[in-house]
């Protein structure tokens, strides 16, 4: 079931207009920082392909003074990787753009998501490693924040034992809470 719903969302979100999800982007870029303008360390992972696009919200978050860390993915696990704005990125085997440097084992204040849908209840449909699950488990004092476009949220119900809901889901049309 979880395997059709990947692709019935990403078939969506890819063909979610250009000129649209541009200004949706920039939506979310703005209700993410205005939302969390106290908080001071995020982990924001490095949008790729159809995603909702991180990179202007990471230069934001940069040029504010806050602290960024990217994840990077060591075996089962994805770790925080501090992110200035310089670093080198090498491209992970699945293709993604990671950091160079030092992993982060510290408390970090947002967590910043991505997946293919959301439900009502906050639990996010990933892309079926369980990467940011097993992270969640693992820091349970973190916001958990998933951003994306309205066209993710569902009636769906998708959720298995080891998936964990998240606090809030960020989406051009504003913020929906589900716990936090």
């Amino acid at each position: 079931m979880k395997d059709q719903l990947r692709y019935k969302f990403r078939i969506k979100r890819k063909y979610f207009q250009h000129s649209a999800r541009e200004v949706a982007d920039g939506a979310i870029a703005d209700a993410v920082l205005a939302a969390f303008k106290d908080r001071q360390s995020f982990f924001v992972y490095f949008s790729y392909g159809s995603e909702a696009d991180t990179r202007a919200l990471i230069k934001r978050l940069i040029s504010l003074g806050k602290e960024v860390y990217l994840p990077r993915v060591v075996g089962k696990d994805m770790e925080a990787v501090r992110y200035t704005g310089g670093e080198q990125m090498i491209k992970s085997p699945m293709g993604i753009e990671e950091p160079c440097g030092d992993g982060y084992s510290g408390k970090v204040d947002v967590v910043i998501a991505p997946l293919l849908a959301v439900n009502g209840q906050g639990y996010r449909l990933g892309y079926g490693g369980g990467f940011y699950d097993r992270y969640f488990a693992a820091h349970p004092d973190c916001l958990k924040v998933g951003i994306g476009y309205f066209l993710q949220y569902t009636d769906e119900q998708f959720a298995e034992d080891t998936d964990v809901p998240l606090d809030m889901y960020i989406c051009e049309r504003g913020i929906i809470y589900f716990g936090k």
